[in-house]
């Protein structure tokens, strides 16, 4: 059974920075698409960054653009985001996913089969 747990979360003034990590448990997911994802506190989960199996391609929402950097560790089945020059509108619950396919669902919930369950992210102003 794969586990992910993400970690990482808290609360931190405006401006300041953050780093998320996840760790998969139970199989490897190095040949696996990773992403974070977040949602706010009555919105939809929402798509936040994305990274090939291979640690290369990237992918990001505007909203995190220059912001955000993801980035992963095959050898320790990790994937980590930080989150640098942070807003009050990225105080969000953040998940971690894998899924097993770079396509055009990188970017979407159904591209990704496994899911952590979240690390909470708090940003005040």
């Amino acid at each position: 059974q794969v586990q992910l747990v993400e970690s990482g979360g808290g609360l931190v003034p405006a401006g300041d920075s953050l780093r998320l990590s996840c760790a998969a448990s139970g199989r490897t997911l190095s040949r696996y698409v990773k992403a974070w994802f977040r949602q706010a506190r009555g919105k939809e989960r929402e798509f936040v960054a994305a990274i090939s199996s291979s640690g290369g391609p990237t992918y990001y929402a505007n909203s995190v653009k220059g912001r955000f950097t993801i980035s992963r560790d095959n050898a320790g089945n990790t994937v980590a985001l930080q989150m640098n020059s942070l807003k009050p509108e990225d105080t969000a619950v953040y998940y971690c996913a894998a899924g097993p396919t770079w396509s055009q669902l990188i970017s979407s919930e159904r591209g990704y089969n496994y899911w952590g369950q979240g690390t909470e992210v708090t940003v005040s102003s």
